[in-house]
């Protein structure tokens, strides 16, 4: 028999070209994740002088917030630099009861009130002198400077880079694999060609016939396979059909930005508070721009960081929301004042269930005790409010079917409770068993 040559050798040699490969990757990856991060810069000590610019902001979001901006003018004026206008024995007095300074006619108390539309501070007997150097001190840092944008951009392409360096990385040693197995099935297909030859075997090739040749005379496999298309197709077209008029993950852009995961999820607002009527009615009502202005009369920019994980667009944009709803309510923010010029704002309905259903949203909410997340999701985390459930009379068949009756609290319940139970011999109803699934309580 003829030789035949060490092919281990070639295999052997590539093999260890991608153990090297990968060993090298991993250990590139390994010191790039262990490589220290750039120490924090020191926390700045508390400024030398009046106060502590850390209390004085803690008690400014406290006390003050509600009514002044650092530097912008609200219900009372901007604070920044205030201990550079004022002497500091008038602001104690000022800041413990105000409205005593203006009774007994301070020309500087006069003024500042006439000129903040004769709103009245509210007084602050309980603070001592030195919490007002603290609240001052805060006011007198200057304001922070944003970094520049084009820094922050090369340092996101450059940690790009990196990133996809590493992917390239693990691309190409799945390519070296998949070159080796390539090369090793050649070489295995020449060997056995070759001893084949060696011992004059040679392989008879029979005439053969083609596939879709052999299927069409096949009557069997063409009736059964006509049947699964039939059933396939059968299946496909009902499915289509019945998602006919379902806008399950329905998610319209509205006129002005609202965030339910800023207001709901990280702000923690109750639903009920600016759907208010899903308590006593039917429908949950489009709350009243006046209710946005209960919190956004003294909230005329974005409050939130940059950074954190809840927010999804730039600060600009969500500040320049809120001036969106200035202009809608008739709202300007440096007199304080209504202009009186309104501009209807056209909301686009998400949950909409056809004229022939009825549902009463108090019946599930104030007695039935259903959360707003049962049928409209995790609503605190949705940045743009969509349509999370299917709302198909099947999916609320289903939870009649599930849900129990709740009778804590409610004799009139608890009384057709307990006949009911006792008729079905059941422990406790589901709202199918007190007559959920009949046509007349949502179709009539």
């Amino acid at each position: 028999m003829k030789k035949v040559g060490n092919h281990t050798s070639f295999s052997r040699i590539l093999l260890f070209c991608l153990a090297f490969s990968l060993s090298f990757s991993i250990t590139s990856y390994a010191q790039d994740a262990a490589a220290p991060a750039p120490a924090a810069d020191a926390a700045a000590a508390p400024a030398d002088g009046a106060g502590d610019p850390a209390k004085g902001k803690e008690l400014f979001n406290t006390l003050c917030a509600a009514c002044h901006k650092l530097d912008a003018k609200s219900t009372g004026p901007a604070l920044r630099g205030v201990a550079d206008k004022h002497d500091r024995a008038w602001i104690y007095k000022w800041v413990q009861n105000s409205s005593a300074m203006i009774k007994a006619g301070d020309p500087v108390a006069v003024k500042l009130f006439a000129e903040n539309n004769n709103a009245v501070m509210t007084p602050f007997p309980q603070l001592s002198t030195t919490d007002i150097d603290n609240i001052m001190a805060y006011t007198s840092e200057p304001a922070a400077v944003a970094p520049p944008k084009a820094a922050g951009a090369q340092g996101a392409g450059a940690d790009a880079s990196g990133g996809s360096m590493s992917n390239n990385l693990v691309l190409g040693a799945l390519v070296v694999v998949l070159g080796v197995l390539i090369v090793m099935l050649v070489l295995v297909k020449r060997t056995l060609t070759r001893i084949s030859s060696t011992n004059g075997v040679q392989v008879a090739k029979e005439p053969g016939i083609s596939v879709w040749k052999a299927y069409a005379k096949n009557q069997f496999l063409v009736l059964v396979t006509v049947i699964l298309l039939m059933l396939a197709s059968s299946y496909f077209l009902y499915g289509y059909l019945m998602q006919v008029g379902v806008d399950q993950g329905y998610e319209p852009i509205q006129p002005i930005h609202f965030s339910h995961k800023i207001h709901a999820g990280d702000n923690g607002i109750d639903c009920k508070y600016c759907h208010s009527s899903a308590r006593v009615s039917k429908t949950s009502g489009i709350p009243s721009l006046n209710v946005c202005m209960n919190c956004h009369k003294n909230i005329s920019e974005f409050q939130g960081d940059k950074d954190s994980t809840y927010v999804d667009h730039s600060k600009e944009f969500y500040s320049s929301q809120i001036k969106e709803l200035y202009n809608a309510v008739g709202w300007d923010a440096t007199a304080q004042k209504y202009t009186g010029k309104q501009k209807p704002v056209k909301w686009v309905r998400v949950h909409n269930l056809p004229d022939f259903v009825y549902f009463n949203h108090s019946q599930h909410v104030s007695v039935a005790g259903v959360e707003c997340q049962t049928c409209h999701g995790p609503v605190e985390t949705m940045e743009v409010m969509r349509q999370h459930s299917p709302l198909t009379m099947g999916w609320c068949i289903n939870c009649h079917r599930e849900t129990d009756v709740k009778v804590e609290g409610n004799d009139y319940y608890k009384k057709i409770h307990d006949e009911l139970a006792k008729k079905y011999g059941v422990v406790k109803l589901t709202a199918a068993n007190m007559g959920g699934t009949e046509c007349g309580k949502c179709h009539y």
